[in-house]
């Protein structure tokens, strides 16, 4: 670890689907000062979601100067004590751009787009294994989400795609890789690389070579030469080249943000994390063993922190709506006038009184699957207020998170989950709904298991800083592991009786069994 006396600081750039910002950590992973910035979410057509690759890239530069400015000002002397950048990013947001010129031959398709629905149908049809086909070497399904679709999509349907490809000027890659290529020297030699967690997402990585497999690329036409070279989650990558603030600064961390997030939360084989944002994401790290799932969930790298590091893996489950139909409360229905109303609604009654609320509102992800479910409200009588329909919302994504992770106990088994001391197993929770209070007592009241929120509940940006700050020789393994800040979490534990806790476990599985088969209502 360097000396005591001199600044040390390791920075990251996390990259999110609607905003890019740029952390400043000291030695004890404090943050010491950031900045963010939105940038344009483009929807040419119904279903399609675009990002200009250009604008994410000078998001990023913006957010760098400034964080620095702001660092100088508060007398930290951040030129000289970098030590490491790590980034992260939205993960299956794909771009394709040109080698000889740089510049982007698209837009990025955004992970949410389901412009590639045909192409699944069409591959689900052609493949002998259907919708499972490549499970058993990604992890993953045939599924709109992911990137190997939305790079068939571009070479399929914009001709600029297809000449680079055949003449191989065309590079693809995730947020991480653009990023990268762009911030070691783009066109005079920047790095073509992803990290294995973001490669995870593609549906194109063997989860147990941690190579590019290729069977697959055969099976979806897909040339080795575009993609890039698969790296670990904390190594030097490159440095910062000059037209950059920070030139010269390694690269030195990488992981897409639910897996970050995971590092974050400094989660260890047997325990899980659930980040509530849009969405939320629940991943249970499942240790060095790969394990499938039989109950809707996505095998996925949990992360490797070094190029020889053993490789953790995780289960995850997506769920669509979750800080969403907060928005959707606000913005469509005008129940409350900001999301952090929402806790003083809902706290006007002592229960939801029997109302309960799926929101299904394009389907569900795991571990329904269901694309033919639609948002329901069910329950609702004479006595029925505002306050009740608040209290259902919030209570519907703790239901969602319940879901998931008892699918991932089955999976997992008994041995699969790590207790605390008091034997009990914890979930450790971040992102930005966490703020809010009430929404994480429901969480464990429903659980019936402790929920714990840490004092900085941005885990996302301080997992790359670890990846990165580990890679540079800041911090050893076991100083990130014992927990740098541990200091300071809150501790939500559960209040609900054992037999209120099923009935309502119960009630919540009519009420989504309630929203299949619904998507012909609007016709």
């Amino acid at each position: 670890m360097s000396g005591d006396g001199e600044e040390v600081y390791v920075a990251a750039i996390d990259q999110g689907t609607t905003s890019t910002r740029f952390i400043i950590y000291d030695r004890h992973a404090k943050p010491v000062a950031s900045h963010q910035l939105e940038f344009k979410q483009h929807y040419p057509e119904a279903g399609w979601v675009e990002h200009d690759p250009m604008e994410i890239i000078e998001t990023v530069k913006v957010c760098m100067a400034n964080a620095v400015d702001k660092a100088t000002a508060n007398g930290c002397n951040v030129d000289a004590g970098l030590k490491g950048i790590g980034i992260t990013n939205q993960r299956e947001t794909t771009v394709v751009w040109s080698k000889s010129t740089g510049r982007p031959l698209y837009n990025a398709i955004v992970w949410m787009d389901a412009r590639t629905s045909p192409i699944c149908r069409r591959l689900e049809s052609e493949l002998p294994g259907g919708r499972t086909h490549f499970v058993e070497t990604c992890g993953l399904p045939i599924s709109t989400y992911f990137s190997a679709l939305k790079l068939l999509w571009l070479m399929e349907n914009v001709d600029a795609v297809k000449d680079a490809a055949r003449t191989g000027d065309a590079l693809f890659g995730t947020i991480d890789t653009w990023l990268i290529w762009n911030l070691t020297g783009g066109v005079n030699g920047g790095q073509h690389v992803t990290d294995c967690s973001n490669a995870s997402r593609t549906m194109l990585m063997n989860l147990k070579t941690l190579d590019w497999d290729k069977p697959t690329l055969d099976a979806l036409g897909i040339p080795v030469e575009v993609l890039p070279k698969i790296i670990s989650n904390s190594e030097k990558i490159g440095e910062v080249a000059t037209g950059f603030p920070l030139a010269g600064v390694p690269i030195s961390g990488c992981l897409g943000d639910q897996h970050a997030a995971m590092l974050g939360q400094l989660c260890q084989k047997g325990e899980a994390k659930s980040t509530y944002g849009t969405g939320a994401f629940i991943l249970l790290n499942t240790g060095e063993e790969v394990t499938q799932s039989s109950h809707g969930l996505l095998s996925t790298v949990a992360y490797k922190l070094g190029p020889s590091a053993p490789t953790n893996y995780a289960l995850e489950g997506s769920i669509a709506i979750a800080g969403a139909a907060v928005q959707w409360l606000r913005d469509s229905l005008g129940i409350i006038r900001s999301a952090a109303e929402i806790e003083t609604l809902a706290e006007t009654v002592p229960d939801s009184g029997g109302v309960y609320f799926v929101p299904a509102f394009n389907g569900l992800f795991a571990p329904w699957w269901r694309d033919d479910a639609r948002g329901i409200c069910i329950g609702i009588t004479r006595f029925t207020n505002k306050g009740h329909i608040a209290r259902a919302v919030l209570e519907s994504m703790c239901f969602q998170v319940n879901d998931v992770l008892s699918s991932m106990h089955k999976d997992a088994g008994e041995a699969g989950e790590v207790k605390s001391t008091e034997g009990e197993f914890l979930l450790r929770v971040d992102g930005g709904a966490t703020v809010n209070n009430l929404l994480m007592q429901i969480q464990a009241d429903l659980l019936g298991s402790p929920v714990v929120r840490p004092a900085d509940i941005e885990t996302t940006a301080l997992g790359a800083a670890y990846a990165a700050g580990l890679a540079a020789g800041v911090w050893t393994k076991e100083q990130v592991f014992a927990g740098l800040h541990k200091e300071n979490t809150t501790v939500f534990r559960p209040k609900l009786d054992d037999t209120h806790r099923k009935k309502r476990g119960d009630s919540w599985y009519k009420a989504v069994s309630r929203s299949f088969d619904l998507a012909d209502l609007s016709l």
